[in-house]
């Protein structure tokens, strides 16, 4: 796997050196600046759909399934490498990326699907998350910056892209470089690793310098007892685990399986998008919207503390697989956080019954790490991620414990890894 090395002296022997630096600097800004736009009219997009509900609280049992059709019949029709969360593009686009780089799976065209119709299924309250569809928006800025200025892509420009994707859209620097060594890289190499922080780095000073520094979740502030503890985070690995894993196979077989009944299913996809639509509003209004949307107001109030509707965490979970199945773009990185923080939540009211319950937030952070887990299958990128998005560090233990037993107990429900699993379906597409 090639990769320029920046600590190398520039002459003018080694010109293509230079445009290679220079292209990856032009795609880091370009990256951040573009994330930093989609996160603000993702929140745009989500404040409108609120005062819609507010204004006709029933109007999403029609506009939802509408829209929802009518962005999965857009994105087949002109934007099909556009569709679901982004990151198995990415992976394919990996595998061969000289092709890859001519193809659909990483161009603008896409990207611009991507942008286009996710932020129209939160206008609607998808339960869609920006991280994912950012990762492959990057990725595509990065291959298109390098061939503008004639300079080779190879994996690790696409790597790179991805990874600062992750870093930009969650203010999680450490986050981006693991998960290009955990899920992106297959084979992570010394120059990679420098090129890969060299970008990230680039796309958080810029990404700082729009929004600010922040913690994404806020800092956390509860802390649970030792012995609480060697209880609840085995607890939260098995639960959000299996849960996760769950959420997992249910994606997969509708993707891979050759049962008949989900064959006829994927064979009408306009009226399963009508059909999942129609589910994330029935859902969203048997939780009074919480389960619209990323969830991010819901979970960062549960990570303080506060008090939310039970139904958050099951109500999540399915408006969550309901969207990822509908085959319309848009991530499940937010929305799998946020059905943990309601796992979590769940954990937490069981363990008042039993114990003081005066650390409720704490919990949740390791429901929420089990869940995440339990979904993605990188435990070292769901530990690092929580870390830095609630500025904890007093909890890195528990939670790399609590993500290993989630990854296990995932497994035993579904073996495959999701987004390595989903990336075969874009494998021709190169």
């Amino acid at each position: 796997m090639q990769a320029f090395d920046f600590r190398k002296p520039l002459s003018a022997a080694n010109l293509p050196e230079a445009r290679a630096r220079i292209a990856a600097v032009v795609g880091a800004i370009l990256l951040s600046i573009v994330a930093v736009l989609f996160a603000r009219a993702g929140e745009w997009a989500q404040t409108l759909f609120s005062v819609m509900y507010r204004a006709a609280p029933l109007s999403p049992l029609v506009l939802t399934p509408l829209v929802f059709a009518i962005v999965v019949w857009a994105t087949r029709r002109w934007f099909p490498a556009a569709r679901g969360s982004g990151i198995p593009q990415v992976m394919a686009a990996g595998h061969n990326p000289a092709v890859a780089a001519q193809g659909p799976l990483v161009s603008m065209k896409s990207a611009l699907g991507k942008l286009l119709g996710t932020t129209t299924l939160l206008l609607v309250g998808g339960s869609a998350g920006r991280e994912g569809p950012t990762v492959q928006v990057s990725a595509a800025l990065m291959v298109t910056v390098h061939r503008w200025l004639r300079v080779p892509v190879t994996a690790g420009v696409i790597i790179a892209g991805g990874a600062a994707g992750v870093a930009a859209a969650f203010n999680t620097p450490l986050a981006g470089v693991a998960f290009a060594i955990e899920e992106l890289a297959s084979a992570f190499e010394q120059r990679l690793a420098v090129l890969v922080m060299a970008v990230v780095m680039i796309a958080g000073v810029v990404s700082l310098g729009l929004s600010g520094d922040y913690v994404y979740f806020g800092a956390m502030a509860q802390r649970l007892p030792l012995s609480d503890l060697f209880v609840l985070a085995p607890l939260a690995g098995l639960v959000g685990g299996v849960a996760g894993g769950l959420f997992s196979r249910a994606l997969i077989g509708m993707a891979f399986s050759q049962n008949a009944v989900l064959g006829r299913v994927r064979a009408h996809p306009i009226l399963l998008a009508t059909g999942c639509g129609l589910v994330v509003a029935l859902t969203g209004l048997a939780t009074n919207g919480s389960s619209w949307g990323t969830g991010y107001d819901t979970t960062k109030l549960l990570l303080a503390g506060g008090d939310a509707s039970l139904l958050f965490g099951p109500g999540k979970f399915v408006s969550t697989l309901a969207t990822a199945l509908s085959g319309a773009p848009g991530g499940i990185f937010a929305p799998s956080l946020s059905v943990g923080a309601g796992v979590g939540q769940l954990l937490a009211a069981g363990y008042a019954e039993i114990g003081p319950g005066d650390a409720p937030g704490a919990i949740v952070v390791l429901g929420m790490i089990g869940y995440f887990t339990g979904v993605v299958r990188a435990p070292l990128t769901a530990s690092i991620i929580i870390m830095e998005m609630t500025a904890d560090r007093t909890m890195v233990l528990p939670l790399f414990a609590t993500a290993l037993i989630a990854d296990w107990a995932s497994a035993k429900v579904c073996k495959p890894k999701l987004y390595h699993t989903l990336a075969r379906q874009f494998a021709p597409a190169q």
